[in-house]
């Protein structure tokens, strides 16, 4: 099925017309049509039926008029074209299947071949558009949809001049003369074609005709308008009166043609680059059935003019007609003009200076006819946008057009872009070494790879940094590192002569919209290595849809980089650490100080709204340090897994808390780092991230003198140093935050820093003040309703009772905690709960439900996405394994679980693993195997200070010991276990005097 509306609107089945009904239906019809796919509210379609005056029952009688349709169109196989999408309708048809989709296609081709001088295939294409028409658009549904049809009638009058244009470029003067009388003729006051009509009258020598209609064009215009004629039509009467030679059709060539040779010298000490020259010197040299236009594309500095020059000289003995070259400056604030441009390689062609055009068209039709059969290679440098090239081009496929553009000017037909990267390490250091010189570099690689660096091996940065080197021979290498490592003097050391990366940099600034040069200042205000999609639009505060098209436009003037979507699937993006700095100068340069504040709060904002949705919706079970969150903003973005999305956010995170407590923001910045602290920290054990995200906001907490953020950081400080095994430092942290919390009343806080002060005791071996301090910090979480904090308290406090012995109050407690785990909806909770209350079973003996617990605790932290509590979980279950006489399968798992804790730095985690891995030896009498192990396990111990756990692993090289037949060193390890047992009040002291059980 076929529809049209150029002309009457109709639907045609084969070559069938269908009978749509009278006018209101088929506008209803038309409209639907022309929204190409969108949906209609029937609302607009009241509108278009009716206008100001509807009738009460408009809604019912669009409702039958799509029932009619929907019915006639299904009489002629196309039951589907009408859908009903809420608040209207949308058509659906298939492409092809609608004549101004048609239109507006071939016509788009038309015009494409025009640009590329190809007018012959021009004209064909806009003909075979114009031949669509049957008559005024929409014509039958009188005034309905006026404005559209209005607009598709100008079309078809535009399309019918460029055809015109195109039949006298070919010198078809005279077909072209009689359609154009006739074109005048209906449409008087038309300026263009009345132009053309005297342009193909002039060139058939009928000069007296076109002087003529130039008088009827004056009289119509006055009559009609009360104007007179246009600037160009004026000129143009004045040249025909003068017989300028201008109007004459391709001026002819003199029969010995100069051939030009443009090309700029190339630099001396080029570098790299060696595949992407081999594939533009292949391609320049390819014979081709149409122009060959090569585009290199890349951000201010990254050494394209100096590739496009040195493929160009590669390239030009392929085209021994001559090399054009052109600096389109197309960044600056003055582009050179397509008429400047032209004229000089018209000159340089051969052209006298009297026969050249002085009309960008006719430049363009003298152009290609100077090239057409020469194989010319034309450069044009440093282009602006597609609009500033098309002139440009040849259209004769003898030549080739090599450009470079800060944009890959993807909307020229055909061609093929280079996108160019900066340096990789070991090309920038040899540019480096080619300007500063090789044995200087050499001798000090560190600092040149510092500088590299430094210059985010950008070339011109490196080209500006050795120039700078060459010009003071006496300084090393490692002074130039240390200027360059001041972000704020950065740009100011990159400069020398002519070189100046800022003044680079900032041709792209100038070219950029407001909102663009808004946001390119913000995000290097923010100064994060790469970030999500959301992120801009959080710091501009607009929706993220318009943030979207911001981030496309610095894309395309290559001053923001594509990173790739993330492991969280997230698009992210970066700023060259070079463009970044420039950006945070234009922030401090043009930015209030409050809308520098407000943005980073925004996207801070952003960011803790992300972490505290992820973590209510996969609670990780751990203390939480502050329960109201109330600078988060909401983001169209999602964490459906916290790991994977920490991991990706990570750096961006840490940078961003860190900007923000260097700009004194010192509430978001706590607010986010002790978010991280109670969610992302706690199942990722990135610990310097954790540092440095809560030492720059407690600076900043400690200069706003705020005494509660203080606090918190403390405790965060305090959780982090518990997690890297260093109990006393974590008590220490703990302490100082306690006398902050109670002067400021905050007594969830108070509880949180003593249930550490517990947890750290009870590493220490330190079991009554452990259960203590779990207990007073439980009490307060009790009275404050704050069952997840209760259940971790309770799980700490039962693995403490379990190290004494009490095992009927341990498993109380512990199945208190994992009833509040469960209710609570954390899955790493519920698994770390379901391991310790294992570890209780296996003292009893009762293996067989040891296993089947630290079996479930093993799934439940491989679901929660925890490694590192996996590993723990693992353990224990080998270590259960291994008292019900298993083997198989154990070593392995036990190897894994070792690399976790070797990748995440827990000492305390391989220790534990390494006595496991003793204790399977020992229970297949493997005894060297045995000792190693173990041996290694106390070693660790001592590192950590844990005597407890040092005396268990000493119990077990006793046994070892006494297998092998070493009775006395048997006991005598026996005898110092015994002495720590004691001491610190174990349920080992009475085992290992009577049965020697064990317990870890």
């Amino acid at each position: 099925m076929e529809f049209r509306l150029l002309g009457p609107v109709e639907a045609w089945d084969g070559g069938k017309r269908l009978a749509l009904g009278g006018p209101k239906p088929r506008a209803l019809l038309a409209a639907l049509l022309l929204a190409d796919g969108k949906v209609v509210s029937s609302e607009r379609l009241v509108d278009v039926l009716w206008g100001d005056d509807p009738p009460r029952s408009a809604s019912a009688l669009v409702q039958t008029y799509v029932y009619g349709l929907r019915r006639t169109l299904a009489d002629g196989g196309e039951a589907e074209v009408i859908e009903t999408r809420p608040p209207g309708y949308a058509a659906r048809f298939q492409p092809g299947r609608l004549d101004v989709e048609s239109f507006e296609r071939m016509v788009a081709e038309g015009r494409r071949h025009a640009a590329d001088g190809g007018h012959d295939r021009a004209a064909e294409s806009l003909r075979a558009a114009l031949a669509l028409w049957r008559g005024s658009a929409l014509g039958g549904i009188g005034h309905v949809l006026r404005g559209e049809a209005a607009r598709l009638d100008e079309t078809r009058l535009l399309v019918q001049e460029e055809l015109l244009h195109a039949e006298l470029t070919l010198g078809r003067h005279a077909e072209a003369a009689g359609e154009l009388t006739e074109l005048v003729r209906l449409h008087p006051t038309r300026e263009r074609p009345r132009a053309l009509l005297m342009r193909a009258l002039y060139r058939l020598g009928r000069q007296a005709d076109a002087m003529a209609v130039y008088h009827e064009g004056r009289k119509a215009l006055a009559d009609e308008l009360g104007v007179d004629p246009g600037p160009e039509l004026q000129e143009l009467y004045e040249a025909v009166l003068r017989a300028d030679p201008a109007l004459d059709p391709a001026p002819a060539l003199p029969k010995s043609q100069p051939v030009p040779a443009h090309l700029p010298r190339g630099v001396a000490d080029f570098t790299g680059r060696q595949r992407q020259l081999a594939e533009l010197t292949a391609l320049l040299g390819a014979p081709s059935d149409t122009v060959t236009v090569c585009v290199i594309s890349g951000k201010g500095g990254v050494g394209k003019s100096t590739l496009a020059v040195k493929a160009a000289h590669q390239a030009s003995p392929a085209y021994p007609d001559g090399q054009l070259y052109a600096d389109l400056r197309g960044v600056t604030g003055s582009p050179a003009p397509a008429l400047e441009v032209l004229g000089r390689f018209l000159r340089a062609l051969g052209l006298p200076p009297s026969a050249i055009p002085s009309t960008v068209p006719e430049c363009v039709d003298a152009y290609r006819s100077a090239l057409h059969g020469r194989r010319v290679l034309v450069v044009l440098d440093d282009a602006g946008s597609e609009q500033q090239v098309r002139p440009l081009l040849p259209g004769s496929p003898t030549c080739a057009v090599l450009i470079t553009a800060r944009r890959r000017l993807a909307g020229l037909d055909g061609v093929r872009v280079s996108d160019l990267d900066v340096f990789d390490t070991p090309a920038a250091v040899d540019l480096l070494a080619r300007i500063a010189g090789p044995e200087r570099v050499r001798a000090q690689t560190e600092a040149a790879g510092h500088i590299v660096r430094l210059c985010g091996h950008l070339p011109l940065a490196l080209r500006t940094a050795g120039a700078r080197l060459a010009a003071r021979p006496n300084w090393p290498l490692a002074t130039l590192a240390g200027r360059l490592a001041d972000e704020h003097r950065r740009l100011d050391e990159l400069t020398a002569g002519d070189l100046e990366v800022r003044a680079s940099v900032a041709l792209s600034y100038r070219g950029l919209d407001e909102g663009a040069k808004r946001a390119f200042r913000l995000l290097g205000l923010l100064g994060v290595p790469d970030f999500a999609s959301w992120v801009p639009a959080a710091l501009l505060d607009v929706p993220e849809t318009e943030a979207e098209e911001v981030v496309e436009r610095l894309m395309d003037a290559q001053l923001l980089d594509d990173v790739a979507v993330d492991a969280a699937g997230q698009a992210r993006y970066r700023l060259h650490d070079l463009l970044r700095v420039y950006a945070a100068e234009r922030a401090e340069a043009e930015e209030p100080p409050e809308e520098r504040a407000a943005a980073v709060n925004r996207a801070l904002g952003g960011w803790l709204w992300l972490i505290t949705r992820a973590a209510a919706a996969r609670p990780p079970g751990a203390l939480t340090l502050r329960r109201e969150y109330a600078m988060a903003r909401p983001v169209d973005a999602d964490v459906a897994d916290l790991v994977t999305w920490f991991s990706a956010e990570s750096p961006a995170l840490v940078v961003a808390v860190e900007r923000a407590a260097a700009m004194n923001l010192h509430e978001v910045a706590c607010e986010v780092a002790a978010a991280l602290c109670s969610s992302s920290f706690s199942v990722d054990t990135r610990f310097e991230e954790w540092r440095r995200t809560h030492e720059s906001a407690l600076g900043a907490a400690r200069r706003a003198g705020d005494p509660l953020a203080e606090a918190t950081l403390l405790v965060g400080l305090g959780q982090l140093r518990y997690r890297q095994d260093r109990y006393p430092e974590a008590q220490a942290f703990f302490r100082q935050a306690l006398p902050l919390l109670r002067a400021g009343g905050d007594a969830h806080g108070q509880a949180v820093a003593v249930a550490g002060i517990g947890n750290a005791c009870r590493e220490l071996g330190d079991l009554a003040a452990a259960l203590a301090h779990l207990r007073d910090a439980a009490e307060v979480f009790r009275s404050l309703g704050d069952d997840a904090a209760v259940g971790y308290v309770k799980r700490l406090a039962g693995s403490v009772l379990l190290e004494q012995g009490e095992i009927a109050a341990a498993r109380e407690l512990l199945d208190d905690a994992l009833a509040a785990f469960r209710r609570l909806g954390s899955k790493r909770g519920e698994g770390i709960t379901l391991r310790t209350i294992g570890l209780v079973h296996r003292a009893v003996g009762e293996f067989g439900r040891a296993e089947e617990l630290c079996a479930r605790a093993v799934a439940l932290l491989r679901e929660a996405g925890d490694p590192l509590m996996l590993a723990y979980c693992v353990q224990a279950l080998a270590k259960t394994r291994i008292r019900l006489g298993g083997d198989a399968g154990i070593l392995p798992e036990l190897r894994e679980a070792m690399e976790v804790c070797e990748r995440n730095d827990d000492r305390f985690g391989m220790a534990l693993v390494e006595r496991t891995v003793g204790e399977l030896h020992l229970a297949h009498g493997r005894h060297a195997q045995t000792e190693e192990h173990l041996g290694r396990a106390v070693a660790l111990w001592d590192r950590l200070g844990l005597p407890l756990f040092r005396a268990r692993t000493l119990r077990d090289l006793a046994a070892a010991r006494e297998a092998a037949g070493d009775a006395p060193a048997a006991a005598s390890m026996r005898a110092a276990a015994l002495a720590v047992f004691a001491e610190y009040g174990t349920r080992e002291y009475g085992e290992l005097r009577s049965s020697g059980a064990f317990l870890e």
